[in-house]
C-alpha cells in the first residue's frame, strides 16, 4: 500500500508541475473525447490500466497486447440536447500473433431548427451534425508483464453541408510489476493531421469595393476556415486489484491526464467484484481541472459465463453541473 501511494503522489506531481494555458474550444473532433466504456466512465474514466473488455484500448492501445481472448461490445451513450453516441468495437485475439482490433464511433445530433436574426423562430428548414470515427488497432505482448499498442482512427464531422476530415494515431503501454498487482500504464491519443471544414455553406458572393459603381459587384468566393488541430490526451496511471478474498476483489485505479486543449486533471476509481459476476463501482472525474463541469460517477455491471462465453452488461451514471446527468450502456460478449 506504500508502493501504490509513492506512485500516486509521484503522478500528481507530474500532473500539477506542468501548468498551461488552456486552449479549450480550439480543437477538432471533440467527441473523440467522450468516453464509450460503461465501466470505465463509471469509474471517473480511470482506464489507462484497464485491459479487462476491448474499449480498454480506447483510453490505452497497449492493453490490447493484454487480451487472452477476443472481445465484441457496443455502447449506446445518451448524451447532453438530444445528441446520442455510439460505439462499437470488435477485438479478435490471434495467438502469439497479437490482437487486431477495430471500431466505429458515431455521434448524432438529431434535427435542429436553422434559426436567423431575422427568423428567431426558425427559416423552416432544418439541419443535423454527424460525426464519425473509424479505427484499426494491433497490439502485442512484447514480454509476460509489458504490452504495447497502436490504433490508427479516420475522423470526420459535418455540419449540414459542410465537413472536415482528419486521421490520427493512438500509442499506448501497459505495465505489470507482478502477477495480479500493480499495474502501470501510459498512452498518446489523437496525435495526428490537422482539419478544415469545407462545402457549399461556406459559399459566398463578395464585393471587393463597395463604394465602385459599374463594377462586379458580385463576385462568387468562398470563405477560407482555418485548421484545427486534434485533442492530444496524454494519458499515466495506476492500477491496483485489492483481493480480499476469492470471491471479493477490489479494483483501484488513478489516472492523470495532460490535455492539448484543456488544464490538466486526475480521474479516480474504484469498483468492487464479487464472484466475477456482480460489479458496483464509483468515480470522480476531472478532478483538479479549471472550470469542471464533471464530477461524481457511478454505476454496475453484471457478467453470465454461459457455454463458453462470457456475457456482460455495464450501466454508468455521470454527475454534470449545468446540462444534468450522463448515462451509458454498454453490452458486451467475449468468446
Amino acid at each position: 500500500m506504500i508502493r501504490i501511494a509513492g506512485v500516486a503522489a509521484l503522478l500528481t506531481l507530474l500532473t500539477f508541475g506542468l501548468f498551461a494555458q488552456s486552449n479549450t474550444g480550439t480543437t477538432f473532433g471533440q467527441f473523440t473525447l467522450i468516453e464509450p466504456s460503461a465501466r470505465t466512465a463509471a469509474m471517473g474514466g480511470a482506464g489507462v490500466t484497464s485491459s479487462s473488455e476491448a474499449m480498454s484500448s480506447y483510453y490505452n492501445p497497449g492493453a490490447l497486447g493484454a487480451f487472452q481472448q477476443s472481445d465484441l461490445q457496443f455502447t449506446y451513450n445518451s448524451w447532453f440536447a438530444g445528441i446520442s453516441l455510439n460505439y462499437a468495437v470488435g477485438a479478435f485475439q490471434l495467438g502469439n500473433i497479437g490482437t487486431l482490433l477495430a471500431t466505429v464511433t458515431q455521434l448524432s445530433s438529431g434535427d435542429i431548427d436553422v434559426t436567423t436574426v431575422e427568423q428567431p423562430l426558425g427559416t423552416g428548414e432544418r439541419y443535423s451534425v454527424a460525426d464519425l470515427m473509424l479505427g484499426l488497432g494491433y497490439g502485442l505482448r512484447i514480454t509476460d508483464r509489458f504490452t504495447a499498442g497502436i490504433q490508427a482512427n479516420y475522423i470526420s464531422e459535418r455540419i449540414w453541408h459542410n465537413s472536415a476530415h482528419a486521421f490520427g494515431i493512438n500509442i499506448g503501454t501497459l505495465y505489470q510489476l507482478s502477477e495480479d498487482g500493480l499495474r502501470i500504464g501510459a498512452s498518446l491519443v489523437n496525435f495526428g493531421t490537422k482539419a478544415h471544414f469545407s462545402g457549399t455553406d461556406l459559399r459566398i458572393r463578395y464585393d471587393l469595393d463597395p463604394s465602385r459603381y459599374g463594377d462586379n459587384s458580385s463576385i462568387p468566393g468562398e470563405i477560407m476556415t482555418d485548421d484545427f488541430s486534434l485533442p492530444v490526451v496524454f494519458r499515466v496511471g495506476i492500477g491496483y486489484p485489492l483481493k480480499l478474498s476469492e470471491s471479493n476483489i477490489i479494483n483501484i485505479a488513478i489516472d492523470a491526464l495532460h490535455p492539448s486543449d484543456n488544464s490538466e486533471s486526475l480521474n479516480l476509481g474504484a469498483e468492487y467484484v464479487f464472484r466475477s459476476i456482480l460489479a458496483l463501482r464509483v468515480g470522480y472525474t476531472s478532478l483538479y481541472q479549471t472550470d469542471s463541469e464533471y464530477g461524481l460517477t457511478a454505476g454496475g455491471g453484471l457478467a453470465w459465463d454461459g457455454l463458453g462465453n462470457l456475457l456482460r452488461f455495464d450501466y454508468a451514471w455521470a454527475s454534470h453541473k449545468r446540462l444534468g446527468a450522463v448515462q451509458r450502456v454498454t453490452l458486451g460478449f467475449s468468446f
